[in-house]
């Protein structure tokens, strides 16, 4: 079987991990060690069909039967609704996409095992980090299809998120999502973090965790713009609360009716009918990537039904003004752009 010691699909750093995760395990239950390689085998198993894979940009096409250039799927992504993309994404592409949650089931069952043999604290956040990062490289894969099949964005936009995917399914073994969109990793392990008070509903507290926990600002500064429109301020308080729209609505129409100036996490869930999972301590990565889900799903179905509140959530809102700044699929490249520059 294959052992963490030859997986040349994982970096040094989560090499080093998983091999130090497999010796604690292995002290403990030599089954599940055994059960661990399989899965190591048959990732590798994957990595190698990706890694075997032509260049997607020498043999995308209908049948590959002829070279097209990344450009030419560039333009073809760019015309593809989101209900028909499926079976219009390179082989390469739908093979990563595989690999990615293979690899974050892998990193999961890890940090189950070395919980169970109650080894040191740091090891199992060590890999929790580990697990937080290849979810967020599959969330941003996922913002970027939404854009580029968004029928409302400008072309520049559209192509902008189009190289983004690009690089993502040519180089899965290679990247995450902080070598191509630190400031959405960023973003994103800020509010895996925050725990909402609700308190005023006016967020105060949240905003402060989150500027406090973020590494890079830029997400929180472009909400702090002048001249950002109210619907994608409306999407900024369902990613600071963790609540829809029209939940946010709820609690402070019940608010004014009752005469509070502000609601506990408890009063909140008894109004809006049943527990929340995602307003509890140490909900992370997995619970970020639920919310982003169903505030997405409902910013669609607002979209299609012309119902008041965000028509995206607020990290489109945000990739949306980047990408049409310029930013190109690199660190470099986003770095060296804001919104509305």
């Amino acid at each position: 079987m294959r052992g963490a010691h030859d997986a040349d699909f994982f970096d040094a750093a989560e090499r080093a991990l998983v091999e130090r995760a497999l010796v604690v395990v292995e002290e403990n239950s030599p089954t599940q060690r055994i059960a661990l390689d399989g899965m190591i085998s048959r990732l590798g198993r994957t990595a190698e069909l990706i890694r075997d894979s032509p260049s997607i940009a020498s043999s995308w096409g209908a049948g590959a039967v002829r070279a097209f250039s990344a450009e030419s799927l560039i333009e073809q992504l760019c015309r593809v609704p989101d209900y028909d993309l499926d079976l219009h994404i390179p082989t390469k592409a739908v093979l990563g996409q595989a690999y990615l949650v293979a690899k974050i089931n892998l990193l999961k069952a890890l940090r189950y095992n070395v919980e169970a043999v109650l080894a040191p604290v740091e090891l199992t956040e060590a890999i929790e980090r580990e697990v937080a990062q290849s979810i967020y490289t599959k969330l941003a894969e996922e913002l970027f299809v939404s854009i580029v099949t968004d029928p409302t964005a400008p072309a520049r936009v559209k192509t902008g998120a189009a190289r983004f995917l690009f690089r993502i399914w040519e180089e899965r073994l290679l990247i995450e999502v902080d070598d191509f969109a630190p400031i959405l990793e960023s973003a994103w392990d800020a509010r895996s973090r925050l725990l909402p008070v609700l308190g005023t509903m006016l967020g105060t507290h949240e905003v402060f965790r989150l500027f406090r926990e973020a590494r890079d600002k830029r997400f929180l500064d472009y909400f702090g713009e002048d001249d950002v429109e109210e619907e994608q301020l409306l999407a900024f308080e369902e990613f600071l609360f963790g609540l829809s729209h029209e939940e946010i609505a709820q609690l402070r129409a019940h608010m004014i009716e009752e005469g509070h100036a502000c609601i506990s996490l408890d009063d909140a869930r008894a109004l809006l009918g049943g527990a929340r999972p995602s307003w509890l301590p140490g909900s992370g990565a997995q619970a970020l990537y639920t919310s982003y889900k169903k505030r997405r799903v409902n910013a669609a179905h607002r979209g299609l039904t012309g119902a008041s509140g965000p028509k995206k959530t607020a990290e489109e809102y945000v990739m949306i003004a980047f990408l049409h700044a310029g930013a190109s699929p690199s660190t470099a490249g986003m770095k060296a752009v804001r919104p509305g520059s």
